[in-house]
């Protein structure tokens, strides 16, 4: 062999050796990589709660920097918030937070000591620091912090170190207190009431359905302020308003909440606002609703006869049925059309015809 040949040859067998070297290295980098993302893995902290125990959970408490504290503690088969109010707590809402920690985990590791707690809003002060109870046995302990680029970062509560987490959703820990507070108030179908009152300053509204027609009766106060027999026909009712009023308080909900230091005016509710009193058929019961003075702009103190005495604030579109004068449940007026329609009054046009042939009078089309 030539030993031109022999040196290609050579440097063919040098290349082909290059390029195994260059594969084997790079898998065993590959391999390492793995072996190490998966070590790490297997490092992390168990922060979920399994699918089995999150019906064994009895009391969370969230802080909140900027809410303050949430503790809502599960007493026979319903929640309640017991801070920083004691009221009935919002069942849906208790069960989206509860179904969210069974997703919670660890991702992967940023820094295994506290020297970034402060860079990742992870202190004590800064931080969303949530516990779950199952018992006296803490199920979950997490500090939540910034969320960026690289993720969720948290903390676990006891150890060292900051991680990226995952499955976390924030709206469901940082919700306003008032806002893991029940806030139906009624519940009932509109097609089932058959007797509506509304009692307040202007007077009182009757109104009865018979069969689907409605009927009412209003009674207006004298300047004295004391209820007059109620008018013979009322002529200008419309029973579409009563539906409305109905539709209105079918799904009753609290928009906000007062407190024992309110100035609620509930405790003379017919002079401050109203009583709006609504009877279902077939002895299904009752709702009477008393609505006191306003709570901030148009909003009203409200509270459930033979409820639990919460003072509830209604929106606008609710209490203001309450306060309602006589024309709220009324015809709308409609405007003469034809008088406002451009040529005037069409019967003015017959004092044109007698006008016809005066100086500067156009002459009036033909038949």
């Amino acid at each position: 062999m030539k030993t031109e040949y022999r040196i290609y040859l050579a440097v063919a067998i040098l290349a082909l050796l290059g390029i195994g070297l260059y594969v084997t290295r790079k898998n065993q980098k590959e391999d390492l990589a793995q072996h190490s993302a998966t070590a790490a893995s297997a490092d992390l902290p168990k922060i979920g709660v399994a699918k089995e125990d999150v019906e064994k959970i009895t009391k969370v408490e969230i802080k909140n920097a900027d809410k303050g504290e949430v503790v809502l503690e599960k007493k026979g088969d319903a929640w309640e918030l017991v801070k920083p109010v004691s009221a009935k707590a919002n069942a849906a809402n208790v069960r989206s937070l509860l179904d969210n920690m069974k997703e919670l985990k660890l991702k992967e590791p940023i820094d295994r000591t506290t020297a970034t707690y402060g860079q990742y809003e992870l202190t004590d002060e800064k931080a969303i620091h949530v516990v779950a109870y199952k018992g006296a046995e803490k199920a979950i302990d997490l500090f939540f912090g910034k969320s960026g680029s690289r993720g969720q970062m948290a903390r676990v509560g006891g150890q060292d170190g900051v991680y990226v987490a995952g499955g976390y959703s924030s709206y469901l820990y940082t919700r306003e207190p008032k806002n893991w507070r029940e806030t139906s108030i009624l519940k009932f179908e509109d097609a089932n009431a058959i007797q509506v009152e509304v009692e307040n300053k202007n007077g009182k509204f009757s109104f009865s359905k018979n069969e689907d027609k409605w009927s009412g009766a209003f009674a207006p106060r004298s300047k004295a302020g004391k209820l007059e027999k109620a008018g013979k026909k009322w002529e200008k009712f419309d029973e579409a308003k009563v539906k409305d009023l109905l539709r209105a308080y079918k799904n009753l909900n609290a928009e906000d909440f007062g407190d024992d230091k309110s100035d609620t005016g509930l405790d003379a509710a017919a002079e401050n606002g109203g009583v709006i009193r609504i009877v279902l058929k077939d002895n299904a019961g009752e709702h009477t609703i008393k609505v006191g003075k306003t709570s901030k702009a148009s909003s009203r103190f409200a509270t459930k006869e033979g409820g639990d005495g919460t003072i509830y604030v209604l929106s606008s579109w609710s209490a203001d049925w309450a306060v309602a004068e006589s024309k709220k449940f009324e015809k709308t007026e409609k405007k003469d059309e034809g008088k406002d329609a451009p040529g005037g009054d069409p019967h003015d046009m017959e004092g044109m015809e007698g006008m016809q042939g005066m100086p500067g009078m156009p002459e009036m089309p033909g038949e």
